[in-house]
């Protein structure tokens, strides 16, 4: 199974690899493709992935690098987004304006989180679209504040789970706090048969 993650350089990123190393019976990953338009900082978090997964047994899972979107889509099961437009300079500005005027100045709600949804909701529509074309089977599992702002389902991304926005997959237990949900449990079927649950 392909497993594409775009915004790779993040340092959330190892903690989706030690996810996958601890459910590696029931999430079959036998690629990860790491995408990022920051080179350098995908440079470092795929060496960093490749020497993490080695010491922790997973030398089986092929780990490579691309700054190709399409590269990184194609064929891909599952995509994770965790991208950050603007980067951190721009979430001060996110967090620090609104406070100017007496707004919730926060990037995942209230006027913080609008300004980043501004910048973040074309791309990751444009996600999607390239999801169409080289994935059109894949999950895209969205990590990108602001998740309740970000783009609904559409027939460009067909499958969508997002903490904030369940639409495709179904999902038990689920509660609401800051970033408006959170997923304890989720269970993929095709027909009678379990596919994934983790």
């Amino acid at each position: 199974m392909k497993f594409a993650i775009v915004g790779a350089g993040s340092s959330y990123t190892p903690e989706l690899i030690e996810e996958m190393i601890r459910r590696r019976e029931t999430l079959p990953v036998e690629e990860l493709v790491l995408y990022d338009i920051d080179e350098k900082r995908l440079d470092i978090m795929t060496g960093f992935c490749r020497r993490f997964a080695d010491k922790r047994g997973m030398q089986g899972l092929k780990i490579r690098k691309t700054l190709d979107l399409d590269d990184a889509l194609y064929g891909a099961a599952f995509v994770d987004t965790q991208i950050r437009v603007g980067g951190n300079k721009q979430r001060v500005k996110d967090e620090k304006i609104p406070l100017k005027y007496g707004l919730v100045g926060q990037e995942t709600t209230g006027a913080g989180g609008m300004m980043k949804a501004f910048r973040t909701i074309p791309v990751m529509l444009n996600v999607a679209r390239h999801m169409e074309k080289d994935s059109p089977d894949g999950w895209l599992i969205n990590y990108t504040n602001p998740t309740g702002l970000s783009p609904k389902p559409s027939p460009a991304a067909p499958r969508r789970i997002s903490p904030a926005s369940v639409q495709a997959a179904s999902f038990r237990r689920c509660g609401r706090k800051a970033h408006l949900a959170w997923t304890i449990m989720m269970q993929i079927t095709k027909g009678s048969s379990t596919i994934i649950s983790v």
